[in-house]
């Protein structure tokens, strides 16, 4: 699967949320988020995604590349990735899960009832 930065990434998130259920899967997904922000920030940036780019085996993307990687999530247009955006942006760049994720809002409605 590529990005339209042309960056490609491996859909494994369908195996993921087989494996680890719904809510197992969305906690995995905080954590991501968690380990790509900048801490004193609380978001993604260019320069801590560029700093930990090499913990999801992107260490030679370009500095354009990763700027667009921003780009493509970045709904608010600040520049950086808040939780929901980077959630919004993964879910995004798999095939598998947005065609399951009507399934999954159905269940999390259910369970909350």
């Amino acid at each position: 699967m590529a990005s339209r930065s042309g960056v490609v990434f491996e859909d494994f998130f369908p195996a993921m949320v087989e494996k680890l259920g719904t809510d197992g899967f969305m906690k995995e997904l905080c954590n991501g988020f968690r380990l790509l922000m900048d801490e004193k920030k609380g978001v993604i940036t260019f320069e801590s995604l560029k700093r930990n780019a090499n913990l999801l085996g992107l260490q030679d993307m370009s500095d354009d590349e990763v700027m667009c990687m921003l780009r493509e999530g970045d709904l608010d247009g600040d520049g950086a990735l808040n939780e929901m955006e980077f959630c919004t942006l993964m879910f995004r760049l798999s095939p598998g899960l947005m065609r399951s994720s009507r399934k999954w809002l159905v269940e999390a409605l259910v369970s909350e009832m």
